[in-house]
């Protein structure tokens, strides 16, 4: 096993040498940390080194924060999982169908359209060509992105992938509470995961300790001759579909929160990360990936669970978290890139599942 780390850390140090990796790697197994190291430059600009407690933005990883923030208020009785989320937040008049629930919200089968459709290719940045990204700090402001496009079909008759569907949740959360979605995280997810350095931090303030999403600007050869900041590819804050701070650290305290009930009663933390829907099956590997509510989950061929978790990837960020519960094994990787974290995802996950962390 000492082997397989140490080689593991000599890869890792060759890609942030090229410059292909700028980020923090986090596993642990039980109550152990097995590896955490940080890789690259926290700042370019200031060639400062990456340091294993930075905070980074972590896309869509916010989405398991939302799911739970959502089922504590199922949990609470302020609506359920077949309420209409249009009869509830009163969005009469849209083109999203009053038959829209929350299930289908948090396992991605709503139909809605998304602001950014990714699986047709779409790029987030790009709903900021015409319109400024400072226009969208509140919740609400992102309704009109997509309440008024097309849906891709009718409710729970598929399955798609799709960001808006979590800011429909956040605005119930913040309907059901009187509070806004960004303060009901801090105080109803973060404090009791004891995640203490993870925050919704904006782009224009100086908070200290957060890695720069930077991205590489390439010659025509393709070789790297500057770097660009994200400032400008989507809002200056979080929202409950994305771009929340966090460090690995505190990830690893969220899964085990999630795991021992701290976060959501039993069997409701069971019912959120098992499989709900089949998403799509890996051309690359043929591992067959299921929806649960708002994560991730791949299933082997008999239908158990191999691992959960959530990624995220936005322009200069790229994250995930996954449990794998036959090893006891949480693993967190954090990049300042959007192409940075997907190498080091595959080789951690092909090491935990070859059993070499079994006995640590």
């Amino acid at each position: 096993m000492i082997a397989a780390l140490a080689e593991l850390d000599g890869n890792l140090r060759s890609l942030a040498a090229n410059d292909e990796l700028s980020g923090v790697v986090l596993f642990r197994r039980g109550s152990r940390t097995v590896f955490e190291a940080a890789y690259g430059w926290a700042s370019r600009a200031w060639r400062v080194p990456m340091d294993p407690d930075m905070r980074f933005d972590c896309a869509s990883v916010t989405k398991l924060f939302t799911a739970v923030a959502t089922l504590q208020r199922v949990t609470a009785g302020d609506f359920s999982l077949d309420t209409s989320v249009i009869g509830y937040l009163g969005l009469e008049g849209t083109a999203i169908s009053p038959a829209v629930n929350v299930r289908h919200l948090l396992s991605h089968t709503s139909g809605i359209a998304d602001d950014a459709d990714e699986e047709a290719g779409e790029r987030y940045e790009d709903l900021f060509v015409e319109k400024a990204n400072y226009t969208e700090i509140e919740t609400a402001d992102h309704l009109v992105d997509f309440v008024f496009k097309p849906p891709n079909f009718p409710p729970g008759e598929g399955c798609r992938y799709c960001n808006s569907g979590f800011i429909l949740l956040g605005l119930m959360v913040e309907k059901a509470t009187g509070t806004t979605y960004r303060d009901y995280v801090r105080a109803n997810v973060f404090a009791p995961a004891g995640m203490t350095r993870s925050g919704f931090f904006r782009m224009d303030e100086v908070v200290t300790g957060v890695a720069e999403p930077c991205e590489p600007v390439r010659d025509d050869a393709g070789a790297i001759i500057g770097w660009k900041r994200n400032i400008y590819s989507y809002p200056p804050i979080g929202s409950p579909d994305g771009g929340a701070h966090v460090t690995a650290g505190d990830l690893v305290r969220f899964v085990q929160a999630l795991r021992d009930h701290t976060l959501l009663p039993s069997p409701l933390a069971e019912e959120m990360v098992a499989p709900q829907v089949e998403w799509y099956r890996s051309p690359r590997t043929g591992a067959l990936h299921m929806n649960g509510f708002g994560c991730r989950i791949q299933v082997d061929d008999a239908g158990d669970v191999v691992w959960w978790g959530k990624e995220g990837v936005n322009v200069g960020v790229s994250a995930e978290v996954a449990y794998y519960p036959r090893h006891d094994v949480t693993t967190v990787v954090l990049c300042s890139s959007e192409q940075g974290a997907w190498g080091p995802i595959e080789t951690i996950e092909a090491l935990v599942l070859s059993g070499a962390l079994d006995n640590q």
